[in-house]
């Protein structure tokens, strides 16, 4: 693989199962890093973490996916942790971010992956299959609507509108960076803990949350949200991927009405809810790796 720095004390204590390979690769006109696992030659899955997480997120999927037979990929995102944080809003715009997939399947000689992606990376991952659909295979949404379902229920939902006050309080500029990095980021310690079930991230796993958000600071991840603002729509509204779509029903910030509504925007589309579960249902719950696993198979 052209352009792939090994990095061999990168997340050292993260990465002991699985035979996890931590390689910085140049993407995009940018560095990511990006952790692997599984044999080059198996099918490629690409997981694709959200707001405010980082690679780190789908380790409970990595091992079962390497044990069905899967070549798995995770990369920091732009702006995540160990990966570049360029300047400017403009960086963080959709279209980007879906290129820089594109260019990380390329970047292990494949022309197409399995693609699945929790939250903004759930974003992502819808904008790469409509904007790009030759390079997805299977595509994998976790607890994100459809960019035309989430437009469509903002201009119509009141209900949902108050739930997105994070989107629209983070297209201030400074005042959410400052309020962020206060009291060493206790608010960013709070989103995750307030949007998930109890007992869902622990000490251990606040603490290095903590530490991935120091490395490229709060502002990239920020810069998410108003890069979003800025994006165009995608070329077209309908999927033609075979989709799943799995969804906590207990979701504080997204409606479970657009997980359905989104699935009419697939050609070939599943959803799976999850009752008592929350906004990060593959933590939660088991079955969702279990799920992916059949779907991409």
């Amino acid at each position: 693989m052209a352009g792939v720095e090994t990095l061999t004390d990168t997340d050292a204590s993260l990465r002991n199962a699985h035979g996890l390979e931590s390689t910085a690769r140049e993407i995009n006109d940018l560095q990511l890093h990006v952790v692997a696992a599984g044999d080059p030659d198996d099918p490629l899955v690409v997981l694709l973490h959200g707001h405010p997480d980082f690679w780190y997120g789908w380790r409970d999927q990595i091992g079962p996916l390497v044990d069905a037979g899967f070549r798995v990929v995770v990369p920091d995102q732009r702006g995540c942790n160990l990966s570049d944080a360029p300047d400017g809003i403009d960086a963080y715009r959709l279209s980007t971010l879906a290129t820089d997939i594109c260019e990380l399947i390329h970047s292990e000689g494949q022309e197409s992956a399995h693609v699945v992606g929790h939250d903004f990376g759930g974003f992502v991952a819808w904008h790469l299959a409509l904007r790009h659909p030759s390079i997805v295979d299977h595509l994998g949404i976790l607890n994100v609507p459809h960019p035309t379902v989430y437009r469509k229920t903002l201009r119509s939902s009141p209900q949902q509108i108050i739930r997105s006050w994070y989107v629209w309080f983070y297209q201030i500029p400074t005042l959410p960076e400052w309020l962020l990095r206060r009291n060493d980021m206790d608010n960013m310690v709070d989103s995750l803990e307030i949007t998930s079930n109890e007992g869902t991230f622990d000490d251990e796993t606040i603490e290095r949350y903590k530490t991935a958000w120091r490395y490229t600071g709060i502002e990239p991840r920020i810069n998410w949200y108003r890069g979003f603002r800025r994006s165009d729509s995608p070329p077209r509204d309908t999927v033609t991927q075979p989709t799943l779509i799995c969804w906590g029903n207990d979701d504080i910030a997204l409606r479970p009405s657009m997980a359905e509504e989104s699935v009419d925007y697939c050609d070939d589309g599943q959803l799976r809810m999850f009752p008592d579960a929350s906004h990060w249902v593959h933590h939660e719950r088991e079955e969702v790796t279990e799920e992916l696993i059949r779907h991409l198979a």
